[in-house]
C-alpha cells in the first residue's frame, strides 16, 4: 500500500508542472512587457500609459479566469444517483443481465435518458453511481464529473459543468492577452530586429533603437505571444463551435446514445439557447468568470425528437438555475418539471418546428 500512495503523491505533484510552467511564462511576460518594454524602451509617456492600462485589464481578466478554472472543483453526481445498500449488495451478487434489471429499477424517477452503446444503463463501477446524462468518469481526477468535457493538464483540473464557462473565458482572455502583446510589441520588435550595430545612441538612425538589455526580452516576447496566440486561437474557435452546438468534446467524438439511438444533436436547443445554457441569460455577466450557467448538471433539456414515450410520461425537462455549491435534488427537479409542462406548450411546439426544419 505504501508504494501505491507514494506513486499517487508523485503523480499529483508532477501534474502541477504544466501549471507552474504557464505561470512562469506569464510572470516573465509581465516583467518583459511592463519593465523592459514600457519603462525602458517606449519613450512616449502617453503611449506608455495607454499600453499599461489596456495590458493590465487583459492581464487581470486572464489571471482571474485561469485560476477560477483551476480552483473550481469538478461537480460530481449527488447521492440520489447512488445505489441503496441493499441494491448494491444485490448488484454485486448478480450477473450482467440481472445487474441491468437492478439498475433500471434504481434509475426509475431519475432524469437519466442516455444509455451505453449497447442500450444499457450507464453505471460507474469505480464510483458505484448511476451516471447522469453527459457525466463521465475521469481517471486522472478519480471521480465522475458532471457534463465532463475533458481533463486539461494546463489547469490540472477536469473541465466540466462547474467550470466550463471559466475555461472558455480563460481561452478568450489568454488569446486577447497574447494578441495585444504581439500587436503593441511589433514595431519595437522590427526596430530591434534591424537594430543599429553602433554602440552609442547618438550614432544610430532616428528610426532605430539602441542595442540594450531590453532587446532580448522584446524579441522573445513577440515570438512567444504570437506562438501562443496561434495555438490558442484554434482551440478557442473549436470550443465556441461546441458551445453553439451544445456539445462537449467527448460528445463531439462520440454521439450520446438515447433509448431510440445515438443523436449528436440530442442536447442542442438552437444557437441562442445553447449559449445561454453555458453563459446564463444575463449578458452583463458573460464576460466575467462568475458562475452563471443554467441547470444543476444532473439533467438537461433535450430535443423533443429524441424523447421516447417513457420520457414524455415523466415530463419535459426544464432546466432551472442553481449554484454549483448547492445542487438541487434530481427527484425534486422532476416534480417541478411535471408541474411546468402545461406552461411550456408553446416552447414544445416551437422545438418541434425547429427540429423538423433541421432534419429536412
Amino acid at each position: 500500500m505504501a508504494p501505491h500512495h507514494v506513486l499517487k503523491c508523485c503523480q499529483r505533484s508532477l501534474a502541477w508542472i504544466p501549471v507552474i510552467f504557464i505561470n512562469l511564462v506569464v510572470g516573465w511576460s509581465y516583467y518583459a512587457y511592463v519593465v523592459e518594454l514600457c519603462i525602458f524602451t517606449i519613450p512616449n509617456n502617453a503611449e506608455k500609459i495607454s499600453y499599461l492600462v489596456v495590458f493590465h485589464l487583459f492581464f487581470i481578466m486572464f489571471i482571474w479566469s485561469y485560476w477560477k478554472t483551476i480552483c473550481s472543483r469538478p461537480a460530481s453526481p449527488s447521492k440520489e444517483f447512488c445505489l441503496a445498500k441493499v441494491e448494491k449488495e444485490q448488484y454485486e451478487k448478480e450477473q450482467s443481465d440481472a445487474q441491468q434489471d437492478i439498475l433500471k429499477k434504481a434509475a426509475i424517477g431519475l432524469p437519466v435518458y442516455t444509455r451505453t452503446g449497447t442500450g444499457a444503463v450507464r453505471y460507474c463501477e469505480h464510483c458505484q453511481v448511476i451516471k447522469p446524462d453527459r457525466c463521465h468518469h475521469c481517471s486522472t481526477c478519480d471521480m465522475c464529473v458532471l457534463k465532463m468535457d475533458h481533463h486539461c493538464p494546463w489547469v490540472n483540473n477536469c473541465v466540466g459543468f462547474s467550470n466550463y464557462k471559466f475555461f472558455v473565458l480563460f481561452l478568450a482572455y489568454s488569446m486577447l492577452y497574447c494578441v495585444f502583446i504581439a500587436a503593441t510589441v511589433l514595431q519595437y520588435f522590427i526596430k530591434f530586429w534591424t537594430h543599429c550595430r553602433r554602440r552609442s545612441v547618438g550614432d544610430c538612425p532616428q528610426n532605430q533603437l539602441p542595442d540594450t538589455h531590453a532587446k532580448f526580452h522584446v524579441l522573445f516576447l513577440f515570438f512567444v505571444a504570437a506562438m501562443f496566440f496561434i495555438s490558442i486561437l484554434s482551440l478557442f474557435s473549436y470550443h465556441l463551435w461546441l458551445v453553439g452546438k451544445n456539445r462537449t468534446t467527448i460528445e463531439a467524438f462520440r454521439a450520446p446514445v438515447f433509448r431510440n439511438g445515438p443523436d449528436k444533436n440530442g442536447f442542442s436547443l438552437g444557437f441562442s439557447r445553447n449559449v445561454v445554457e453555458v453563459f446564463g441569460d444575463q449578458k452583463k455577466y458573460w464576460m466575467f468568470p462568475i458562475y452563471t450557467s443554467h441547470g444543476d448538471g444532473h439533467s438537461f433539456v433535450t430535443r423533443l425528437l429524441t424523447l421516447d414515450p417513457e420520457q414524455i410520461a415523466v415530463g419535459l425537462q426544464i432546466n432551472g438555475k442553481s449554484s454549483v455549491d448547492g445542487l438541487a435534488s434530481p427527484k425534486h427537479i422532476l416534480g417541478n418539471n411535471i408541474n411546468h409542462i402545461e406552461g411550456h406548450q408553446d416552447d414544445v411546439a416551437q422545438t418541434v418546428t425547429v427540429t423538423m426544419e433541421t432534419e429536412s
